[in-house]
């Protein structure tokens, strides 16, 4: 107990000293200029706006809620504002020891031609590795599938990053599994961010206003998962005017509206999307019918709703309410009536599966003085699944006896899983210097597990010999509570002109079933200026995670389970370390090269042949935990302004998986490639927009195929009485075949056209341009062979999407 006790006394003692270095400066007298930068057309605020004194030639960034604050030891400053592709504007200030400048940035107005708006991803002076940044603009740009505008698949285009299967829209960030990236909409974690299995990604892009990515180098704000940090910042909404948008496709409809509630003080934005397959299934359905069922009912849709409220008590103080809810849902009834000579049956299927997550937060911002900003969040997270299927059957009839009989009988399974977050977090923001940008704070989340409950309820009556049978069964495990605390310094610290690093420390501890495992994860990145455009980066990150995803497949589906770590099972934890070099050309071409290490330990599969269903032990027995290890180069080119923009992305990577622990030994115990292991992903993004009028762009991906497991050989077995077929499946290793390479070519256009209250868009959109066939799956089929005259074994390949045209209508007011 006391070894335990000094145990968190240092762990304590290193944040307490780490902070008070922080904090131990001498800075007597010195002017400070603070505010916000929004955009004056809308009141939106603008993250990473560039504050810059030309007198001294030092400067900062805007925060995730556009605030700045700029300290400078001299008497008068002379301050540039400014933002890609945004007018800047500069301010002469007089000497005061405190100045609020509050600025309002005015879009670019191009004479010439026009100009799509981006932001640089990467950045010669920034101390920061491997971060992306996309913009809005982009997403909206690059064409997908159906012509669904898609987070998740804009991001796959980038170097580092790996899709799942054919069309999914799952991330496999440097060797990571899907359940080790961190998913933040408005600061707030989200569990599933799929929909249709993967297909589209559950971000609604009229909603999103910033989109960045850290796949290494985490600071120490970010913690919880191994791999990779999603950040996404939803629109505030207009505090000037009312704006909203229409959009109409062939799966989905969606809406957008936004406005001021009281101008200039309370803004509100709404976003809304579903899809309508089940309601053009239906009628399908009733042709297919032909009669035979008297009721027939199925289909598949799925939603989203995103809403925020933002409201501004005075310029130091200002409160944003969000709230997400999306569902997939999945249905069929299935009704059969028939009577005859006085007898009646009637026999009713039906089956139901939704999941899907509700997110809400509440936070505060508060400017404390012009040198500390605060930010406090309560947050609500709950994702669920529930499957349901039953049966149900009544009878009246004359049995061979000539007895009235009277027979009811009805079934019913649930199977269900889930978690909710309780959270409250605190967020500090402290600018001494212009050397120093120091971030500090910590946060506890209370997790509440249902890992599986399956219920199974029976019921049979026979009237007439008064038998009931009545059956109330549920199985599983038993509600986890669980308690997260989490606390975080940094400094982002100019030490030279030449050399900038950003250092931190991250603190954490879980508390579950009387067993607390705490973790001190040390963060470093820094960059040496070369020259004013060229640097060279390096960075480490140790992170710990405490939360799994049991998955039985390679596509999100409701039965993938969010599991705590227990007393038998512990943290997921890796080591990255990180080194590259980032040039600007000519103020055009940004172009980074990096490579990157990552030690994975105590990660999780299911052991061969388990499922999530049909077993009664529980799912800590039906798993085998190991290691694993990647490493890759990755080369990234992109040209964010003008009228011709987009990037070139490639990545070579090696990603291994090792499982031989006692009693977990998988693969005889010998390394085996992970299933999204593929050497070469390469991409170009191309967009062109000549007017106001056109716009076009077009992608082209390559890579190596995915890594499956298949039988290779077979052998006759000694002859076994009553079998039809005596064979022997023979696996070499787990992922043992490699599907072939994947390649394809997408093209999109968008014609606009100025309307009398607003701006119509027309999308049309090409998947797979030249039809190529890419394999979704490859299993064991057979074939008739006209020499032999025996059907043969041979390898098969699905493929699920070739070439698809869409069509979409957009109406922007």
């Amino acid at each position: 107990m006391n070894i335990e006790r000094k145990k968190h006394l240092q762990t304590l003692g290193c944040l307490v000293v780490f902070v008070a270095l922080l904090f131990g400066y001498q800075l007597g007298e010195a002017q400070t200029v603070s505010g916000t930068v929004t955009d004056k057309a809308t009141g939106e605020t603008l993250i990473g706006a560039t504050v810059l004194d030309e007198i001294s030639g030092k400067g900062t960034v805007t925060n995730a809620h556009g605030r700045y604050s700029l300290t400078i030891h001299q008497d008068s400053l002379k301050l540039r504002i400014s933002y890609v592709g945004y007018a800047s504007q500069l301010f002469s200030l007089k000497p005061g020891k405190a100045t609020e400048l509050n600025v309002r940035l005015e879009p670019a107005v191009e004479l010439q031609t026009v100009t799509i708006r981006a932001e640089r991803p990467t950045d010669p002076k920034s101390s920061q590795l491997s971060a992306i940044a996309i913009p809005v603009e982009h997403l909206k740009a690059v064409p997908v599938l159906f012509g669904e505008v898609d987070v998740l698949k804009t991001l796959q285009l980038m170097p580092g990053v790996q899709g799942g299967s054919e069309g999914m829209s799952g991330m496999y960030v440097r060797g990571g599994g899907p359940d080790e990236n961190l998913f933040l909409l408005d600061g707030v974690p989200i569990y599933n961010v799929s929909h249709l299995g993967g297909f589209f990604s559950a971000f609604n892009a009229d909603a999103v206003k910033n989109v960045t990515l850290y796949k290494g180098s985490f600071p120490a704000r970010f913690s919880g998962r191994l791999s990779s940090v999603l950040d996404i910042a939803t629109n505030n909404g207009n505090d000037k005017e009312y704006h909203g948008s229409v959009n109409v496709g062939l799966i989905s409809a969606k809406l957008a509206l936004e406005g001021p509630i009281v101008k200039e003080k309370t803004t509100f934005s709404l976003s809304a999307r579903r899809t309508y397959g089940d309601l053009m299934l239906q009628p399908v359905l009733s042709l297919v019918n032909s009669g035979e069922f008297d009721k027939l009912r199925a289909g598949y849709y799925f939603y989203d709703f995103n809403g925020k409220i933002t409201h501004k008590f005075s310029e130091r103080s200002r409160l944003y309410a969000s709230y997400y809810m999306g569902d997939d849902k999945v249905y069929a009834r299935i009704k059969y009536d028939e009577s005859y000579d006085g007898n009646i049956y009637r026999e009713t299927m039906k089956m139901n599966m939704n999941w899907g997550n509700i997110v809400g937060s509440l936070r505060w911002n508060y400017v404390i003085n012009p040198q500390l900003f605060m930010n406090i969040t309560g947050s609500f997270t709950r994702y669920r699944n529930d499957i349901g299927m039953g049966f149900e059957y009544y009878g009246e009839y004359e049995d061979y006896e000539g007895v009235f009989r009277q027979e009811e009988e009805s079934m019913e399974m649930t199977y269900k899983s889930g978690i909710r977050d309780y959270a409250i977090r605190a967020d500090f923001d402290y600018s001494p210097d212009p050397n120093h940008s120091i971030k500090f704070g910590g946060s506890m989340i209370h997790h509440v597990f249902t890992p599986e409950v399956l219920g199974m309820q029976l019921q049979y009556d026979y009237s007439n010999q008064m038998e009931t049978l009545d059956m109330d069964t549920t199985l599983g495990q038993s509600v986890v509570h669980a308690n997260e605390i989490n606390l975080f310094a940094e400094d982002d610290w100019s030490i030279t002109d030449a050399l900038k690093v950003n250092a931190g420390l991250a603190l954490s501890g879980f508390a579950v079933e009387g067993t607390f495992y705490p973790s001190i994860q040390p963060r470093l990145s820094g960059r040496w200026l070369l020259s004013d455009d060229f640097s060279a980066k390096f960075g480490y990150a140790y992170m710990t995670q405490y939360l799994h995803l049991l998955s039985t497949s390679g596509i999100s589906m409701p039965t993938d389970l969010w599991v705590p770590v227990t007393a038998r099972i512990a943290p997921m934890n890796a080591h990255q370390v990180a080194a590259g070099l980032s040039y600007n050309l000519l103020s055009i071409l940004d172009l980074s090269l990096e490579g990157y290490y990552k030690n994975m330990d105590n990660l999780m599969e299911y052991k061969d042949g388990a499922s999530f269903f049909g077993s009664s032990v529980g799912w800590e027995d039906k798993v085998c935990l190991g290691r694993g290890w990647a490493y890759g180069l990755e080369f990234l080119a992109q040209k964010t302004m003008g009228t011709f923009t987009g990037w070139v992305g490639y990545t070579w990577s090696k990603t291994m998986r090792l499982f031989d622990r006692p009693g977990q030994v998988l693969n005889n115990g010998n390394p085996f490639p992970a299933k999204y292991d593929r050497r070469h992903d390469f991409s170009i993004v191309l967009m062109y927009k000549p007017n106001d009028r056109f716009d076009i762009s077009a992608t082209w991906v390559y890579s190596t195929g995915n890594a499956a497991t298949l039988a290779m050989q077979e052998f006759e077995a000694p002859d076994i009485e009553g079998w039809y077929r005596n064979e022997i499946e023979y696996v070499e290793g787990r992922n043992n075949f490699r599907m072939p390479d994947y390649h394809r070519m997408d093209i999109g256009m968008n014609f606009h056209k100025q309307k009398k209250h607003g701006v119509r868009t027309w999308n049309i959109s090409i998947y797979n341009v030249y039809n190529r066939k890419n394999p979704y799956m490859i299993y064991e089929g057979t074939h008739y062979n006209p020499i032999s005259g025996n059907y043969e074994g041979r390898l098969m390949q699905l493929s699920i999407f070739t070439i698809l045209p869409s069509i979409s209508y957009q109406y922007r007011f």
